[in-house]
């Protein structure tokens, strides 16, 4: 859900640390990229998928997140290993590009289905596989299922997805309680953050989404959130319990991550288990666990 100033603290820290581990440990951007399968792309609307990874990786990212500042890692990270990557900022409100995922669920998944068909059609990919975090796992749940481009999609590969709604941690519980659910929503409208309106139980969107099967068939699904995420919570709230989808705490690869809500985007296991959710015929175990940061 929301990003502060704990994000810019993450990355940061992973500057400092988590991306030397990963050169360390051969995890990210590596140097045998080209063995699998092309020089991939960031944005690059000439890029070709090869036939090792021929759909595009779409990715989405978090509430008051911009595609350069949250999953901008792990594009690099699936670009240098040969995918053809594309992202955006969705969501932003006109003459303020700098703070994306701000508008209803509805609205800026208009705006993202017309990106994915753009991928498409530059690329000249039948399909595109969608990785989201946070809301944009949301956003990748939502595109799938309600937009009738179904074929259109490969994978959908959701990181802490408010998949039935987030109560952050109970403050949004609390503040039902103290103001009443209608004026809660009043207020976030009023501010200019609808989608806080969406992401909570009861909300549009996760009424829309839940109404039926959120799982759509032909599409693989792989659903990954943390014990520890602090604001998509229950953490249970995230997964997709029907058959056919993978659902994965990353603790149950690596027990003693203790990776938050914000470091998911820039967590070694996780983007570990997103490459496994992307390619799953040619998964492998994670044989180093990365400590995570706990914000």
């Amino acid at each position: 859900m929301a990003h502060s100033t704990r994000a810019s603290r993450t990355r940061r820290w992973l500057v400092r640390a988590g991306l030397p581990l990963a050169l360390l440990f051969g995890s990210a951007f590596p140097a045998h990229a080209a063995a699998d399968g092309g020089a991939g792309g960031i944005n690059d609307f000439s890029c070709r998928p090869s036939a090792a990874h021929p759909e595009p990786v779409v990715l989405l990212h978090g509430t008051f997140a911009t595609w350069y500042e949250d999953l901008n890692f792990l594009q690099a990270d699936l670009a240098a290993r040969g995918y053809c990557t594309f992202a955006l900022t969705y969501g932003a409100y006109e003459g303020f590009p700098l703070v994306g995922g701000l508008k209803p669920v509805a609205v800026s998944n208009l705006e993202i289905k017309a990106y994915v068909e753009k991928v498409r059609g530059a690329t000249g990919a039948a399909q595109v596989s969608v990785v989201g975090h946070s809301e944009g796992g949301l956003q990748a749940l939502y595109l799938a299922k309600m937009q009738g481009i179904q074929s259109h999609i490969k994978a959908v590969v959701a990181i802490a997805p408010p998949t039935h709604g987030t109560n952050a941690a109970g403050l949004l519980d609390l503040g039902d309680k103290l103001l009443g659910r209608q004026t809660m929503e009043r207020i976030v409208t009023t501010i200019g953050i609808p989608v806080l309106a969406d992401e909570v139980p009861g909300g549009p969107a996760i009424l829309a989404l839940n109404n039926g099967p959120v799982a759509q068939p032909g599409i693989s699904y792989t659903i990954i959130s943390s014990r520890y995420d602090e604001l998509v919570t229950p953490t249970e709230t995230a997964f997709v319990r029907e058959p056919g989808v993978r659902n994965q705490y990353v603790q149950d690869f690596c027990p003693f991550d203790p990776v938050g809500h914000i470091g998911e985007a820039y967590d070694l296991n996780v983007w570990h288990l997103v490459r496994n959710g992307l390619d799953p015929r040619r998964a492998t175990p994670i044989l180093v666990c990365a400590v995570g940061s706990p914000g």
